[in-house]
C-alpha cells in the first residue's frame, strides 16, 4: 500500500489542527508534502510536528545554525526531500551561498575523516577522553 497526501479539505479535525498550528507557526498559506504524507497516521503527525516545534524553536543555538545542522545531517544521510526542504528554510533563515558551499565542504571533509577513523579503528587519544 502507498500512501497518500492527506490534504486539508480531506483531512480529520486533529490532522486540521495540526496543519493550522504548523501554517500559524510558519507563517505559511500550505503545509508540504512532508506533513501531508505523515498525516496518513494522525498520532505520528502530532508527536512529530510538535517535537520538530520543539527542537527547531529559537534557543541556545538560532534558527539558522539549526537549519545548517540539519542540512548537513541530511546531506549525510542523503534525504534528498530534507536538503531542499532545510535548505530554503536556511536560505529564509539568512544563510549565503558562501555559507552553503563551506558547509557542504564540512560536511565532505567530516564523512571522509569519520570514515578514516573507523577504517583504521583509531583510538582516543588520553587527552580526548572524558
Amino acid at each position: 500500500m502507498k500512501p497518500k497526501a492527506v490534504e486539508y479539505e480531506h483531512a480529520s479535525p486533529a490532522v486540521k489542527a495540526v496543519f493550522d498550528d504548523i501554517k500559524a507557526t510558519r507563517k505559511i498559506d500550505d503545509v508540504n508534502n512532508f506533513w501531508k504524507y505523515l498525516a496518513n497516521d494522525e498520532k505520528t503527525l502530532r508527536r512529530t510536528w510538535d517535537s520538530v516545534r520543539e527542537v527547531m524553536a529559537p534557543g541556545a543555538l538560532d534558527p539558522l545554525v539549526k537549519e545548517l545542522i540539519y542540512v548537513a545531517v541530511s546531506v549525510t544521510n542523503n534525504c534528498g526531500y530534507c536538503i531542499a526542504s532545510h535548505s530554503a528554510a536556511a536560505a529564509k533563515a539568512g544563510m549565503t551561498a558562501a555559507q552553503f558551499n563551506e558547509l557542504l565542504a564540512v560536511v565532505g571533509m567530516a564523512n571522509e575523516t569519520n570514515r578514516l577513523v573507523n577504517g583504521y579503528r583509531i583510538p582516543l587519544d588520553p587527552a580526548l577522553e572524558t
